[in-house]
């Protein structure tokens, strides 16, 4: 009789939501009021809540309660799908392209044409890349604090690729790797895909200058996303517990320009992270895709340690996403098996890709593409600051995204929904998280809209937010 009475409750609630009579954001009463309303035990109501919470139709939030989910919304809050309508304002994804790159793109393609070695591109090449090309990218990685060999550099199919590379050569499944609790999703997938354990390292929060008085301390804390103003790196102490309790083999960093958050680490953190690497023999993973963007940060982790960590860029954000043209650069005892997933995986980089963009290292297209991008992310960010003045706003001055964190009571789901119906896309907090308890915040891209329609498509997202926030229309 028990299991009937909670199987036609699990069945009411679900049919109420799919209907709409229980719209998303609703909250539902406490596991106790819901016993005391219908006659249950405790456990059979906060069991009715779990099978619910299965079916994706609620979501159990400690200390708020257990709200109605929007269940309209494609998986992973849109992060997954690459693809918007037409006429979606995308502040989802980011491709950020200057006025006149197609030219740019016209005149690279003629000179390659004019080129000797033009029909050498018709054929196989070096799973790592040709020699010269190689020599190449070394080049430009040393003019960014990173002095290696070209035969320590291998060319891949863009950075994500090269992620998926780092993970099949050198680690197995089930192995345990420390990424931050808020991480690049696309990093999850690779690691999903290979069977690897996440484990979440907390994030170290400066509070505001209101907090910090109430708190008596200047110094940045670990806390939630209540009176914070940025977001200064990982926890190292709590990494440093973490790998004396579990077995960690790599830790995933991005130590410049960290997406979604945006830090930018200092030397001393950098050397803490290397230290408690080399203390429980890991391996270090530097993602640097947006370095780039950031003015003379501190030396890349793979300088400061060569022999432990494994450096992959590319030239999506710099230059075109459409240019799959990305690089690892490793220690030489790991070339071969790195060498050997890349001939598994795409046999080589497309010889076309790899000779336009090492052509543009050397005639410093790459460079001017990565000053200006850095010049219209700064006025971006510019932009957003104005947009949001009177909510948190968490970045850096010169990324293409920012986190904004929502205000109490207001539920992320509800608000990319609400964008969504009026064409924005915007990703949620769900994709980046690698806790169970995923914060109410958004990740906003800025690269991707004419920056003369910026201002207007922010205005509408900050008007959402007030419009669930304080019932302003």
């Amino acid at each position: 009789m028990a299991r009937a009475r909670y199987k036609h409750l699990v069945d009411q609630f679900a049919t109420d939501i799919r209907s709409g009579k229980l719209v998303p954001g609703t909250r539902l009463p406490t596991h106790r009021q819901l016993a005391a309303e219908q006659g249950i035990a405790l456990v059979t109501a906060s069991r009715v809540y779990a099978e619910l919470e299965a079916m994706g139709l609620v979501s159990g939030e400690t200390g708020r309660g257990t709200f109605v989910r929007q269940t309209e919304l494609p998986a992973g809050h849109g992060i997954d799908q690459i693809c918007t309508k037409e006429g979606m304002l995308d502040l989802n994804f980011n491709s950020p392209a200057l006025p006149g790159q197609a030219e740019l793109l016209r005149q690279g393609l003629r000179q390659l044409a004019s080129s000797g070695d033009i029909e050498a591109l018709l054929h196989y090449q070096p799973h790592a890349g040709r020699k010269h090309e190689r020599a190449i990218v070394a080049h430009y990685l040393e003019r960014r604090g990173l002095k290696v060999d070209g035969e320590q550099v291998l060319l891949v199919n863009g950075a994500q690729h090269g992620l998926a590379c780092a993970v099949m050569s050198l680690l197995k499944h089930g192995d345990l790797v420390a990424v931050d609790a808020l991480t690049y999703p696309g990093f999850k997938i690779v690691a999903s895909a290979q069977s690897l354990q996440l484990t979440p390292v907390s994030i170290a929060w400066k509070v505001s200058s209101s907090a910090e008085k109430a708190l008596g301390s200047t110094q940045p804390i670990s806390t939630g996303t209540q009176n914070i103003s940025a977001a200064v790196g990982p926890d190292l102490d709590a990494l440093e517990r973490l790998c004396q309790t579990r077995p960690v083999r790599a830790v995933y960093a991005m130590p410049t320009l960290q997406n979604p958050l945006g830090w930018v680490m200092t030397l001393a953190q950098r050397q803490r992270l290397i230290a408690i690497a080399r203390q429980y023999n890991l391996i270090i993973i530097e993602d640097a895709a947006y370095a780039f963007l950031a003015d003379s940060p501190p030396p890349p982790l793979a300088a400061l340690a060569p022999d432990i960590t494994v450096y992959i860029s590319g030239l999506s954000k710099s230059v075109a996403t459409g240019l799959r043209m990305g690089f690892i650069a490793a220690p030489s005892n790991w070339i071969a098996q790195l060498e050997r997933t890349i001939r598994a995986t795409i046999w080589n980089t497309p010889a076309l890709v790899t000779a336009l963009a090492c052509q543009w290292v050397e005639d410093g297209t790459v460079d001017y593409l990565e000053m200006e991008k850095r010049r219209d992310a700064e006025q971006r960010q510019v932009i957003a600051k104005a947009v949001f003045k009177e909510l948190v706003t968490i970045g850096h001055p010169s990324s293409y995204f920012i986190w904004l964190p929502l205000p109490e009571e207001v539920r992320s789901d509800q608000i990319v929904m609400a964008l969504m119906m009026q064409n924005v896309s915007v990703s949620s907090a769900e994709p980046f998280a690698i806790t169970e308890h995923i914060p109410h915040a958004i990740r906003l891209a800025l690269g991707s809209i004419e920056r003369d329609k910026l201002q207007d498509t922010l205005e509408l997202v900050r008007q959402t937010i007030d419009t669930y926030a304080y019932g302003v229309v």
